[in-house]
């Protein structure tokens, strides 16, 4: 009979740490290159005898994705990639003070053997070339900011005009470069159809433009259909973080930004813009304005109640219904 092994890897860039133990606390370990041939090294290890293998690794980047697929795809191994966060609080339970590759690939080797074993379905390649077109246009939309906020400072300055002009062009060329990388992603989204069934909700809501329904399709489509709309926000790292110490000390709370920052930037402007042009979006945010929130707090919020709304879409197949964002309360009869 064939042993099941619980396996717990750690990845980093160059290689990966991998602790695996049997039924019968049997524990081996190995390391591998952090490459194809690496990969293809540690699924024969595992399967080695016929045996089977419930893999857990960390999210980490973009270092364990390939890694991921490669067992994910191999016969008698299933994968969970793991929430950073999940990981950290699981450490935190066996009061492992030191973290090296070696502690960190048996810490999560006990992570499968205790915890529940969610399987990881690789992504199809529409899905991975959307993210990466997303992200990727995100970080030049950043460059041209940048390079707008150094105009500005140059201009004040009284920069020689030879500067002035190369800075100008930059940020034209940096234009176009975010306008192709929007065209890609609109061709991936649009040659598939749950994805293009999915962009049409996003734009439906009043305060997502292309580029925002764009990076934020393309971190929600990595997310497990079994997620409630609490772990969606949690995910997003919007979710509120009290701190009480006793019956004294009782701090505002604040949002705990351990989520995905990508998914979180991406419905920044969208709430900014949905506060303006969008008149449910508007009467919330007065509501809480009313209330004495200040103004970082309201876009909080905001963020918040959006990713809610989007997940409601996402799961009814709906398009965005304003009076379901926020009722304006009636007024009390005298």
């Amino acid at each position: 009979m064939s042993k099941q092994y619980k396996v717990g890897i750690d990845v980093s860039k160059d290689w990966f740490d991998v602790e695996r133990a049997n039924a019968e606390g049997e524990v081996q370990v190995a390391r591998f290159d952090n490459v194809a041939a690496g990969h293809r090294k540690v699924c024969g290890w595992l399967r080695k005898g016929g045996h089977g293998a419930e893999v857990v690794l960390e999210a980490t980047g973009a270092y364990h994705v390939k890694l991921a697929m490669a067992l994910a795809t191999s016969k008698g191994i299933t994968v969970m990639v793991a929430n950073p966060l999940a990981v950290k609080n699981f450490r935190g339970s066996l009061l492992q003070r030191a973290s090296t590759d070696a502690t960190s690939a048996t810490m999560l080797r006990k992570f499968a053997e205790r915890m529940d074993f969610v399987s990881w379905a690789p992504p199809t390649q529409a899905k991975r070339d959307l993210r990466a077109l997303a992200r990727r246009a995100q970080a030049v939309t950043e460059m041209r900011t940048q390079e707008r906020n150094r105009l500005h400072a140059a201009q004040v300055g009284c920069e020689p005009a030879v500067v002035l002009k190369d800075m100008r062009a930059n940020i034209v060329a940096l234009g176009k470069r975010i306008e192709a990388l929007r065209k890609h992603a609109l061709e991936v989204i649009h040659g598939e159809p749950e994805l293009k069934q999915q962009w049409k909700y996003l734009r439906s809501v009043k305060g997502i433009g292309d580029i925002s329904a764009i990076a934020i399709l393309a971190e929600l489509i990595f997310l497990s259909s079994e997620l409630n709309v609490r772990q969606w926000v949690a995910y997003a790292g919007l979710d509120p973080k009290p701190f009480e110490s006793g019956t004294s000390v009782r701090r505002p709370a604040r949002i705990s930004k351990l989520g995905n920052v990508h998914l979180r930037r991406s419905l920044y402007m969208p709430a900014l813009v949905a506060m303006r042009h969008n008149a449910p979006v508007k009467a919330y945010a007065e509501h809480l304005r009313a209330k004495g929130k200040p103004e970082l707090v309201i876009i909080t919020a905001i963020m918040r109640k959006l990713l809610h709304a989007i997940y409601g879409m996402m799961k009814s197949q709906s398009l965005f219904d304003d009076e379901k964002f926020y009722r304006t309360p009636l007024p009390v009869a005298a």
